[in-house]
């Protein structure tokens, strides 16, 4: 909103400085810098309320060192995070971007559903929260929305370099690198980044091309699959990562400082041809959702760090894995996911081992068998007796080697 009123100051009372607001780098930083002080300053305010109706976490006793103190810490804390995203963003993006449109959709979506499960859990003392199939269904939903915005949308488009002569009833554009004449469209496509590839794009529709001729009509059933499998489970696996303090916030905040790189890079035509990569008209106003991501997970960081004085719980872990598979979705990056989200997928993959090998071990030898100490893999290094902010750190490091690999995959290929 700041960004129209501005616009506004500028064209029609030529005042000194409001011009600063058409660029992305500034209204960034703004968005970094306000979505701190809102999770910083109001944050407490909003945890002492949470005290003050006994909103605690309940917490079962698995054996864990220190565990038990943290029964009672306040929950829903996620409130915080979304709140430090959702206002930085209405403020200094601008709103009729489809791409900041669906955005903010998937903030407040999963954020819902986050909520009602911790409502569950902490007002109607059910443990179990909100099932599991509802859940399912809620993230289906959400990626069923942006599989189909993403495919139909006129102004969901990438620029796509062709020679002539082209066969799309499409405007070739035309502008010279190194001296020599490069044509290129602005066409829908079902095509995404494909790290260490040598071409590095990868188009979905061609995954049926063993089919035959006219594999191509089924392109967009196949980009809805793919898009459901990678919103469920990143969203599922910073559900899982939030098992200790500060362990997927700081995570998310590393993803989101890489996912802000990669979106300026692809959202810049003059970097992205510099870098040969999948220039996106229009994506470049994700930095500041990016930002207030960013602002939001660190300015909550100051309070869930260990010794944690709140959690985020489901209605910020479900929305902050979400938020991270569509933004790499929109700006075509959702293959590298594997990558920057390694800690994500390593935890969730502990689970699924540990779960599938106790019950294969329990059907051929008449008793389950572990193969992790307890899952998720954090938990693994408590039993061994690893303090949490050892733990939590180390998997911070993990995590910025990860983002660091996922950046210079633009290059390496």
């Amino acid at each position: 909103m700041l960004y129209y009123l501005f616009e506004y100051l500028d064209k029609n009372y030529h005042i000194p400085g409001a011009g600063v607001f058409q660029y992305i780098t500034f209204r960034m930083a703004m968005s970094v810098i306000t979505s701190l002080i809102i999770t910083t300053v109001y944050g407490r305010r909003l945890i002492d309320f949470l005290r003050y109706k006994q909103v605690g976490e309940t917490v079962r006793n698995l054996g864990l060192e220190g565990q038990m103190q943290k029964s009672g810490t306040p929950t829903m804390g996620g409130l915080i995070i979304i709140t430090g995203i959702v206002v930085p963003t209405m403020l200094f993006a601008k709103l009729e971007n489809i791409y900041i449109i669906m955005m903010l959709v998937t903030t407040i979506w999963l954020g819902g559903i986050g909520f009602l499960d911790d409502y569950i859990k902490v007002f109607k003392k059910n443990k179990e929260g909100l099932a599991g199939k509802f859940k399912i269904t809620g993230q289906v939903t959400l990626a069923l929305f942006i599989g189909w915005t993403m495919y139909f949308n006129d102004n969901i488009i990438i620029r796509q370099e062709v020679k002539l002569p082209v066969i799309y009833d499409v405007p070739v554009k035309f502008h010279m690198r190194d001296n020599v004449p490069v044509y290129t469209q602005d066409i829908k496509s079902t095509i995404t980044t494909l790290p260490f590839y040598k071409n590095n794009e990868f188009d979905y529709s061609k995954v049926l091309k063993f089919t035959g001729e006219g594999y191509q009509q089924y392109a967009l059933v196949v980009f809805l699959l793919f898009v459901i499998l990678i919103i469920t489970a990143v969203s599922n696996g910073a559900n899982i990562t939030d098992g200790i303090d500060g362990l997927a916030t700081g995570t998310s905040a590393i993803i989101g400082v890489t996912l802000a790189i990669l979106a300026y890079v692809s959202g810049n035509t003059l970097i992205a041809d510099y870098l040969n990569i999948m220039y996106i008209p229009n994506s470049g106003e994700l930095v500041i959702f990016a930002g207030a991501f960013v602002g939001a997970c660190v300015g909550f960081l100051w309070y869930n760090s260990y010794p944690a004085q709140v959690f985020m719980g489901d209605t910020g872990s479900l929305a902050i894995g979400g938020i991270i598979a569509v933004f790499a979705i929109m700006i075509r990056k959702e293959l590298m996911l594997p990558v920057l989200c390694g800690v994500f997928l390593m935890e969730n993959m502990s689970v699924i081992m540990q779960v599938s090998y106790f019950k294969y071990t329990k059907r051929r030898f008449g008793e389950g068998r572990r193969i992790f100490l307890m899952s998720p893999l954090h938990h693994h290094y408590q039993k061994k007796g690893y303090h949490e902010a050892k733990i939590v750190t180390r998997f911070w490091i993990i995590c910025i080697m990860l983002a660091i690999i996922s950046v210079i995959t633009l290059k390496l290929r």
